[in-house]
């Protein structure tokens, strides 16, 4: 991956890490699964009407919602709802990944090399020195539900990257219009019509306003800049490669929960966060390589295998 991609992969890592900051701002005001309703109808809404449906096979734009859409962020801020701290979030959800690594290996044969084994496996014993620094900060069920979020995480990644879309902001946008009939129903079904109507309906509450801005900025910057810029990657190299960047997550949000949150850093969990950006960086690099994207006369690429990126050494 060309060093422009891997400046762009990092600056979506950046985008995704204050993310947790404004979904804790939006989670003191909005019930969980009605927050992942308004983040996703925001974008839907617009999209149906004024975006053109991407090019591409159906089942893996169900497949990139249901994964990238519904199963995260349900999960998710049902865990940072019911007690994950955002900092401990954004590192615990970072598991996808690995996720992904294996995923992409196991149903899409893609080749994990030496150096991105090596990679990983010092960005996970980073993430390994992080979590278990804050473990105690946290009580099962919100960790294991923010896994489950990240497992979600890789699915999506997996759908994605199988898409191949000619306009990856498409996809990310048409992403946007699975989730919200889905969450919708579990809302109601969950939280109730009385808790959402209320949500709603008390803007003069305190914290009102710092939830409609954590609200936007997920939508505007968390959804269609760094899902978008995400997507691109993605449609252009194989996920094992461009997954890992997903660990500096946590070194962004744990730095930004520690100053604007308060949540406490110690030597040991820098450390750990410095073992993550030294692990991605390894296993993102590769030498002497240079991506060639084949193009049609338009400059587009194209539909279909030819789109697969070629590796030329």
């Amino acid at each position: 991956m060309p060093l422009r991609h891997r400046l762009l992969a990092a600056s979506v890592a950046v985008m995704w890490g204050l993310n947790f900051l404004a979904i804790d701002a939006s989670l003191g005001h909005f019930p969980p699964m009605f927050l992942v309703v308004l983040r996703f109808a925001v974008i839907a809404v617009p999209t149906l009407f004024l975006v053109p449906r991407p090019r591409v096979p159906v089942r893996w734009l169900i497949g990139y919602g249901v994964g990238f859409g519904i199963l995260q962020f349900a999960f998710l801020y049902w865990g940072m709802a019911v007690g994950m701290p955002a900092g401990l979030a954004s590192l615990v959800l970072q598991a996808s990944g690995p996720f992904t690594v294996v995923l992409g290996a196991t149903f899409l044969r893609e080749r994990v090399g030496p150096r991105q084994v090596a990679g990983i496996l010092v960005a996970v014993v980073g993430l390994t020195v992080v979590g278990w620094q804050q473990a105690q900060t946290a009580a099962l069920l919100p960790f294991l539900l923010t896994l489950a979020g990240a497992l979600g995480w890789a699915l999506g990644n997996i759908s994605n990257r199988q898409a191949r879309p000619e306009n990856p902001l498409h996809l990310t946008l048409w992403m946007s219009v699975v989730p919200p009939l889905p969450m919708l129903a579990l809302a109601l079904a969950v939280e109730g019509p009385t808790r959402i109507v209320g949500s709603l309906t008390s803007f003069d509450e305190p914290g009102a306003v710092g939830a409609l801005v954590g609200l936007a900025y997920t939508v505007v910057v968390g959804t269609v800049l760094g899902s978008g810029v995400w997507t691109w990657l993605m449609a252009r190299h194989p996920a094992g490669v461009v997954a890992p960047y997903s660990m500096l997550v946590p070194v962004v949000g744990m730095t930004a929960a520690w100053v604007v949150l308060g949540e406490a850093v110690s030597l040991l969990e820098l450390g750990g966060g410095a073992l993550v950006v030294a692990g991605v960086l390894w296993g993102g690099a590769r030498r002497r390589a240079r991506v060639v994207e084949p193009t049609g006369s338009d400059g587009a690429v194209p539909d279909g295998p030819a789109s697969v990126p070629v590796v030329a050494r």
